[in-house]
């Protein structure tokens, strides 16, 4: 299938300072009042299995640029190194590794995933200004650097905590090219108020634990 050419987003100021005011203020907010969840998740991430209560998010945002974020960690602690025994298993077409059932998720970890309460530590990328709440998943530099022109332009905005991938139930999605068309799809049309849809689109996609892989 020949894909189209490689979009481009067009500049919104009025938006993009809207959208990092609205970022900083709720992430601030969550942060706070999320407190004693957190300590929570810490407290049962460390007291079930061995390693740190964090995962370093090794990935890229913006234009390409590489940050360091975090997720509760929700799997064993040499999941990295045991992911090439599983690529076979790859559920997902394209540079990017995706399965159901990985041996390597935790059991904590998994009720972490179903809720996707494991992503609550990317608030503070978002109040960093690394991250936004709402945009296009970011990749891994590993999968990044595997990227067509094409798939790159995903990221010609900030990337967020959700998308329409997220809310769109992501375990139905199984072609790379599909997923990057639904982030581009956000570009094109993104806005304040089609921001704050995604956002209200997401609570019961998370209450209810739809498209959690």
């Amino acid at each position: 299938m020949e894909l189209p050419t490689t979009p481009v987003a067009r500049p919104r100021p009025m938006y993009d300072l809207s959208k990092r005011c609205f970022d900083a203020g709720v992430s601030a907010l969550l942060l706070a009042l999320l407190a004693p969840l957190f300590l929570l998740i810490a407290m049962a991430v460390k007291l079930t299995s061995a390693g740190p209560v964090f995962y370093r998010w090794q990935v890229v945002g913006l234009g390409g640029r590489p940050f360091t974020g975090y997720k509760f960690r929700t799997m064993v602690v040499n999941a990295d190194a045991l992911k090439a025994q599983l690529l076979a298993a790859n559920e997902m077409s394209g540079p990017v590794f995706k399965i159901k059932r990985d041996p390597r998720i935790t059991p904590v970890g998994r009720f972490l995933r179903k809720l996707s309460l494991d992503e609550l530590p990317q608030l503070w990328s978002v109040l960093k200004g690394d991250m936004s709440l709402v945009g296009p998943r970011p990749p891994l530099r590993t999968e990044y650097v595997q990227f067509t022109p094409w798939q790159r332009a995903k990221l010609s905005v900030k990337p967020g905590i959700t998308c329409l991938w997220q809310i769109g139930g992501r375990n139905r999605v199984s072609n790379f090219d599909e997923w990057v068309q639904l982030d581009l799809d956000y570009i094109a049309q993104r806005s304040f108020w089609f921001d704050l849809w995604i956002l209200l689109r997401t609570v019961p996609a998370v209450l209810f634990g739809r498209g959690a892989y």
